[in-house]
């Protein structure tokens, strides 16, 4: 684990700390690609974390004059998802973002983390890159601009230097004539790595095609531009044989390997079929039909009024679960579940897969929900965090607990907690939410017994109740 970590209170604060970075010290906002290469023993020269999640002016989304959109460093995917900019004016990021992970997941993991990790299956940077999107990179000495494109150098490598970090994302805004889609294969339909995904954006006038963009991954060991099917698009007039000419195109300029999730031979050929698929939406307009119109977030916080973080003092953390206040002197090396388990005894939540992948683990930190086997302990600093045992109020059961035992819902219970965790949340967050609803809200918790059926009819239920 690490050795040192520090809850950063300004950007000059971080800067000062990366100025003589050696290589042994790490960023960390949202963490859940990080903290799984700390578990595995791929990090072993790691000493410092610094944790930019709370430093003010960091989560900003916004369209400046020039109609740039710009989004800083600690903005999560449902932080996107919860931004109408960008569901109006960068459609393909917003789709990407609703197709990572979780809820759970989209609460911790931030956009910049997801570009910064530089997997070419990494859902984000497809269309960034067909957005033309740069990065501002600073460190103490200077600013610089580097083009999203230029940004990679190979898998998970980039031209980020140790002493800088990225301050902000930056795309033009999709203007008519313009249009965007965003596609991604999976081996299932939630929390899900890409066998494939790409980006197409394309400039219609009338039946005419012009600046065609197009940008795969998990098809090379960086994510690419399909520069063959963008080459051939150009100055077109829409007709089947085009979209059929360019899809194929574009299979070909995919340069696959075999792995666990498909054959090369595979992936080209589902590139073929998903460009064909995203070429079709974006001609016929219907770009935003996979997205329903209210997302689940299971987040109910709220902006309070911003304070200054006080430093832990050596080791401890201060924190305050289900209404009590704790200071832990020791666990600081630990994940937050750990934290929770061993030093402050709530053993309600469980560890299942330890990898933010089963949702046995969840609990709510400053009001969202989130898996606590991919939040590090000293996150819990100052933090308010709600655990399965601080739903039940004068010992009575929360309305949903109750709901389960009704209607069957708990079977070796093992998963129970994590559940019973996302649907409080998503109770909180919409009255009377649609079967729809309920299914988004629990796409992060695995049940391994049997059918989701009685859990669902359990929250139908229990939010007749509330």
């Amino acid at each position: 684990m690490w050795k040192k970590y520090y809850n950063l209170r300004s950007v000059d604060e971080l800067l000062v700390h990366l100025e003589n970075n050696d290589g042994k010290t790490r960023i960390i906002a949202g963490g859940t690609d990080l903290m799984l290469e700390i578990e595995r023993g791929l990090r072993p020269n790691l000493e410092n974390l610094l944790d930019i999640s709370r430093i003010n002016g960091l989560s900003k989304i916004f369209e400046d004059s020039q109609g740039f959109i710009h989004i800083g460093p600690t903005v999560t995917h449902n932080d996107i998802l919860a931004s109408n900019l960008i569901r109006t004016k960068a459609i393909p990021l917003f789709q990407a973002c609703w197709q990572i992970g979780s809820p759970q997941i989209r609460n911790r993991g931030t956009v910049v983390g997801n570009l910064v990790t530089a997997s070419p299956a990494n859902d984000t940077i497809t269309p960034l890159l067909a957005l033309n999107a740069k990065l501002m990179l600073r460190s103490k000495a200077a600013k610089r601009t580097v083009n999203l494109v230029d940004f990679y150098i190979g898998v998970r490598r980039t031209t980020l230097k140790p002493d800088e970090f990225v301050e902000e994302i930056i795309f033009k805004a999709i203007t008519t004539p313009e249009r965007g889609y965003f596609i991604k294969s999976a081996l299932r339909r939630a929390q899900a790595i890409s066998v494939v995904n790409a980006c197409v954006i394309l400039e219609l006038e009338g039946e005419i095609i012009r600046n065609a963009r197009i940008t795969l991954g998990s098809v090379a060991p960086t994510v690419i531009h399909a520069k063959s099917a963008e080459s051939y698009l150009d100055e077109k007039f829409i007709s089947d044989e085009v979209i059929f000419t360019a899809a194929e195109l574009a299979g070909k300029d995919a340069t696959p390997i075999s792995d666990v999730r498909g054959s090369d031979q595979y992936r080209s050929y589902v590139v073929s079929v998903i460009v064909k698929n995203a070429l079709l939406a974006v001609i016929s307009g219907e770009v935003d039909r996979s997205i329903p119109e209210k997302i689940v977030r299971l987040d109910t916080s709220t902006k309070v009024e911003e304070k200054e973080l006080d430093p832990c003092k050596g080791n401890d953390i201060v924190t305050n679960i289900n209404g009590n206040n704790y200071v832990f002197k020791e666990g600081f090396d630990k994940t937050l579940l750990h934290l929770i388990r061993e030093n402050a005894n709530l053993t309600g939540t469980k560890e299942g897969c330890g990898e933010g992948e089963c949702g046995a683990c969840t609990i709510y930190l400053d009001g969202k929900a989130v898996m606590s086997c991919l939040v590090p302990a000293p996150r819990a600093h100052q933090a308010k965090i709600v655990t399965i045992e601080g739903l039940q109020r004068d010992d009575q059961l929360h309305p949903i607990q109750q709901s389960f035992i009704d209607h069957a819902a708990v079977q070796c219970g093992f998963c129970t907690p994590g559940f019973v965790m996302s649907s409080a949340k998503l109770l909180e967050e919409i009255q009377n939410p649609t079967q729809n609803e309920i299914k988004q809200a629990i796409t992060g918790n695995l049940c391994r017994c049997t059918g989701y059926y009685k859990i669902v009819e359990a929250i139908e239920a229990a939010s007749k109740q509330i």
